[in-house]
């Protein structure tokens, strides 16, 4: 078995956050090719559905949530629908407007991406224990608040 170089060298926490991000989002793509999936791609199902759960939003809305231009999101938003995992249906507050919701495809997407994260979660339990896991989740949470 080859070994990774970059861990082998003493890479910074933010190196090896990145890292087990990169492994993570293997797996991911593993389970959505399982599924018939192999065109989502984990950033997408991972950003974007969690957003779409409790129903349409405007692609300005998304842009905003995403923190990307609202070029960026249509694009995606177009890849997204021509692979069916979300439509766009008129927004029945505003006659012009479009929400995207999930299709049928990307709820089931949304179903893989809940249980292949729950099973690393409980993997990464299972190496680390209860205690070291709480710690790590509480950390990790500590990490993603903005600083002041």
């Amino acid at each position: 078995m080859t070994k990774n170089p970059a861990v082998e060298a003493h890479p910074t926490p933010p190196a090896l956050v990145y890292l087990l991000a990169q492994s993570n989002s293997a797996k991911l793509t593993d389970d959505f090719i399982a599924h018939g999936m192999a065109d989502l791609l984990p950033r997408h199902a991972l950003q974007l559905f969690p957003l779409l759960l409790g129903g349409g939003l405007r692609a300005s809305d998304l842009a905003t949530r995403l923190g990307v231009s609202r070029q960026a999101a249509a694009q995606v938003i177009g890849t997204l629908e021509r692979a069916g995992y979300v439509t766009r249906i008129d927004d029945p507050g505003d006659g012009r407007a479009k929400l995207v919701c999930l299709t049928p495809r990307g709820r089931a997407a949304t179903r893989v991406l809940g249980s292949s994260m729950r099973a690393l979660e409980q993997d990464w339990e299972k190496r680390l224990g209860p205690e070291r896991m709480a710690t790590f989740r509480e950390m990790l949470a500590l990490l993603l608040t903005p600083a002041h």
